[in-house]
C-alpha cells in the first residue's frame, strides 16, 4: 500500500498509528530499522489482546456488510481476510514485549511525536489520516502531517478515502496548503488494491532551500 521498494526497507522508518500491526515485527526480524507510535502501546500485551478479541467479530461483520466495496482477489472472503489479519496481530503480540523493551513501540500519537527533527528517513501512516475525516478535521490533518514532515525526510499516507468510500474532503485543501509552502505534495499510484478507489497514496517532503 506504500509502494515500498527494497531500498525503502533499508531506510529508518517510522510508523504512525500502527496499532497491533505486524510490520514492525517482520521488518525488525529481517534487520530493518523501524519504530512504531500508537497510544495503544500504553497497555500491556494481555490488555491489547483482550481488546483485539472484543473488536474482531465486529470488524468481520462490518467487512461482510460492505463486501461490495472491496476487491476480493487477494482474499477469498471476509472470513479469510479476518484470519490473515488475526495472524498478523498475533505476530505483533508475540513481538510486543521485546519491541517495547527495545524501544520499537512508543506510546505517543499525532500531532506530537517525541523525536528529533529528521530522525527518520521515511514516515508511514495507514488507515488513520483521511480515513477518519469526520473525526479529524482539516486543521488537525495539516498539524499531523507537518509534525510527520518534521521528524522524517519523506511522508507517505494511505488510503486517501474516508470511511464512506469517497475521496476525503480534506485532501484538496491539504495539497494546496503544503504546495503553497516549502513542501512538495503529490499523489502517487500504489500497486495495492483492496478497497475500491483506494489506488493512490499521498507523498510529502520538505523542499530543500
Amino acid at each position: 500500500m506504500f509502494a515500498l521498494r527494497e531500498g525503502d526497507l533499508e531506510r529508518h522508518i517510522l510508523g504512525c498509528g500502527d496499532g497491533p500491526a505486524s510490520f514492525n515485527a517482520e521488518l525488525s526480524q529481517s534487520g530493518g530499522r523501524i519504530m512504531s507510535v500508537d497510544p495503544i502501546y500504553q497497555f500491556t500485551k494481555d490488555q491489547i489482546s483482550s481488546r483485539i478479541q472484543r473488536v474482531y467479530p465486529g470488524m468481520i461483520a462490518e467487512l461482510a456488510r460492505h463486501a461490495d466495496n472491496y476487491y476480493w482477489s487477494s482474499f477469498r472472503d471476509p472470513g479469510h481476510l479476518g484470519s490473515v489479519r488475526m495472524s498478523a496481530m498475533n505476530r505483533f503480540l508475540d513481538d510486543f514485549d521485546l519491541g517495547l523493551a527495545q524501544g520499537r513501540y512508543v506510546d505517543a500519537s499525532l500531532p506530537e511525536l517525541p523525536f528529533f527533527d529528521d530522525e527518520f528517513d521515511l514516515a508511514l501512516c495507514s488507515h488513520l489520516l483521511f480515513l477518519y475525516s469526520e473525526q479529524i478535521d482539516a486543521a488537525q490533518h495539516i498539524e499531523a502531517l507537518t509534525e510527520m514532515c518534521r521528524v522524517a525526510k519523506e511522508v507517505r499516507i494511505y488510503p486517501l478515502l474516508s470511511l464512506d468510500g469517497r475521496l476525503s474532503q480534506h485532501l484538496p485543501g491539504v495539497l494546496r496548503y503544503f504546495n503553497a509552502r516549502d513542501y512538495h505534495a503529490e499523489l502517487k499510484p500504489v500497486p495495492y488494491q483492496f478497497q475500491k478507489g483506494a489506488s493512490e497514496m499521498l507523498t510529502l517532503r520538505r523542499v530543500a532551500l
